[in-house]
């Protein structure tokens, strides 16, 4: 079985900032916004760090709370072997799990800290997710810099940071169960192209997450994939229809619903951030979804095996919220 049921793990609250393109964009409810990406430090790589601490230490301060409170850290992000949450880490003297799932890796933090929150290993777990439009685009494809076009089934890397705490006692939004993705390649080798990758990932953990849980998609009021971009959900919505006869409806990308088109962001948001940022700052504010599905995507390649003309493999992680007031 690769979906687990939860008894008593809740979403306490979360913190969240959002980059200088992304405070103009759908969202307009994020605690913290950017003036520029450098956010008062000499490089992109310090920012992000600072954006991480900045979270977590804000959200700390709203419950009068310290960080000695939570018994682990568990987060990650896009940068070098998770560098940007490594060096944030340092700043917390609690246990650290430092996970890595790309675009996916939101998901899989909720997934592992309510597994240790059920089993009682912990109380409360402090969750770290960030990205850089600036870091991600230097590391993954050129930097801006160098002034490299683009196609139009590329997506816009968000820019922004999200703390979430975990605990065991009653909150508002409960995580319900979760569904572990498994790695699918289907032989996609463009990097520009991540949509079309990670579709197939996410089509095939919403059909395991139905059949484990044994549900039909008018479980959820909401079915919400991390960051296929507007084209990427399209290929999901065809790709559900004709492999697994699933007819999406009462389904939305955070790639397609962060950014407004007049932006120009290509086929959408994309990055750790995305799905978060949307999820928090809009879906939720929303308050007319009880409940949601959240399917997080994650394209596992890298320069080298980019460079090698290796194709992209990718991941989706599922976790199913009840939002109970």
């Amino acid at each position: 079985m690769a979906s687990i049921k939860f008894k008593n793990v809740y979403i306490k609250d979360y913190y969240s900032i959002v980059g200088p393109i992304e405070k103009e964009s759908q969202i307009k409810n994020y605690d913290l916004a950017m003036d520029d990406y450098y956010f008062k430090e000499k490089t992109f790589e310090l920012a992000e760090i600072k954006m991480q601490q900045t979270v977590i230490d804000n959200l700390l301060a709203r419950h009068k709370m310290q960080i000695s409170d939570f018994d682990i850290l568990i987060g990650g992000d896009l940068s070098n072997q998770i560098s940007i949450t490594n060096y944030n880490a340092v700043n917390y003297n609690i246990p650290f799990l430092g996970i890595y799932a790309a675009c996916a890796t939101f998901c899989e933090s909720l997934i592992v800290g309510a597994n240790l929150i059920e089993s009682n290993s912990c109380q409360k777990a402090m969750l770290i997710t960030s990205s850089h439009n600036l870091n991600a685009e230097k590391q993954f494809r050129y930097p801006v810099e160098y002034g490299a076009p683009k196609p139009h089934t590329a997506t816009f890397t968000s820019t922004g940071a999200i703390s979430t705490m975990l605990t065991k006692n009653q909150g508002k939004i409960k995580i319900e169960s979760a569904t572990i993705g498994r790695v699918i390649e289907l032989g996609i080798k463009d990097a520009n192209n991540l949509g079309a990758v990670m579709a197939p990932a996410a089509a095939a953990t919403l059909q395991t997450h139905l059949v484990e849980m044994k549900r039909d998609l008018n479980y959820y009021d909401l079915i919400l994939t991390g960051d296929l971009g507007c084209i990427g959900s399209n290929i999901l919505k065809e790709f559900c229809a004709t492999t697994y006869n699933l007819k999406l409806k009462k389904y939305l990308d955070a790639g397609c619903e962060l950014f407004l088109k007049s932006q120009d962001t290509f086929s959408g948001g994309s990055g750790p951030a995305c799905l978060p940022l949307v999820l928090y700052n809009k879906i939720l504010k929303q308050k007319k979804y009880r409940k949601i599905l959240i399917i997080a995507t994650g394209a596992l390649h890298s320069v080298a095996m980019v460079n090698q003309k290796q194709s992209i493999p990718a991941i989706a992680h599922a976790v199913s919220l009840e939002v109970l007031s």
